[in-house]
């Protein structure tokens, strides 16, 4: 039996949004089906009646400068993202995160707002974007809205998305200032494509040899993305030196929540491999908001 019975391809945002009223329930959009599919396929999603294809929305499609923001829209490939110039420009955080997700041939279909729909806590494009201080953009049949990139995410696996009756369009990031810079990495078990066994994002502003401002973010830290909100108060106004980066440390240690994964590592394994990371991804940004 199939995992659906109606297959749609909107010409807009507007015809989407629409078909989320007036086609047959359940139903889910998809663009690179990476996940979705491998997951109805499995059984670990419901079947749908029907799916709507967002690939040909070009509301969903954009890379632009809108304002005082770079739009990144949902619907495109993780490869597009990642060879454009003005998220190179504006985020390379997101850059680093985008190069590491799946393998080549993924990449060329999967698609960053999937890769942030599937609300999985350490999820790479989640946590650089958690990093950025993304805002998410939202449509449905009540309206569109705009949310701060956290509120997307209710638990492992679980979105704030109303399933069958809003979709993710695209992501708000602000735009890169003199001074500001950004890094992610992640260390992961030594084959091929994996998951990460732990990864960092920091975005940052410096002020001659002082930090101004910074985000950190480190998965899986917490049920949903984790942001080190604590150690980011912290760290304001410290100059960078090895004595700011071991205060960092010790307060990422006392407030995260690493859990033991069987396949991928133990909660103390975590602790001990996230200080030589956390240095390298907090020394990489700050050299490059010089």
């Amino acid at each position: 039996m199939s995992n659906w019975q109606n297959y749609l391809q909107p010409k807009n945002l507007s015809e989407a949004v629409a078909a989320l009223s007036t086609a047959p329930k359940p139903l889910a959009p998809i663009a690179g089906g990476t996940d979705l599919m491998l997951d109805l396929e499995q059984g670990r999603h419901e079947a749908v009646q029907t799916l709507i294809d967002v690939t040909g929305i070009a509301e969903m499609l954009a890379i632009e400068i809108r304002g005082d923001r770079l739009f990144i829209g949902a619907g495109i490939a993780v490869n597009r993202v990642v060879a454009d110039p003005q998220v190179n420009q504006h985020a390379q955080a997101l850059i680093e995160a985008g190069n590491l997700i799946a393998g080549p041939q993924v990449r060329n279909v999967a698609t960053l707002g999937g890769n942030v729909a599937h609300a999985l806590p350490a999820a790479d494009g989640t946590i650089a974007l958690t990093a950025l201080n993304a805002e998410a953009e939202i449509a449905g049949i009540h309206g569109t809205r705009r949310i701060p990139f956290n509120e997307l995410f209710v638990g492992p696996g679980k979105s704030s998305i109303k399933q069958g009756e809003e979709i993710l369009v695209g992501f708000y990031l602000p735009l890169k200032q003199e001074h500001q810079g950004s890094c992610f990495k992640r260390i992961m078990r030594p084959q091929g494509v994996a998951l990460p066994i732990i990864n960092v994002a920091i975005w940052l502003e410096r002020e001659d040899d002082l930090i101004k401002d910074i985000r950190v973010a480190i998965g899986p830290g917490a049920p949903t993305p984790w942001r080190a909100r604590d150690t980011e108060k912290i760290l304001v106004g410290r100059p960078m030196n090895e004595e700011t980066i071991k205060i960092a440390l010790e307060s990422i240690l006392a407030h995260i929540g690493f859990r033991s994964s069987p396949r991928r590592a133990s909660a103390d394994y975590r602790r001990h491999i996230v200080e030589g990371l956390f240095k390298d991804v907090f020394q990489t940004a700050w050299g490059r908001a010089n």
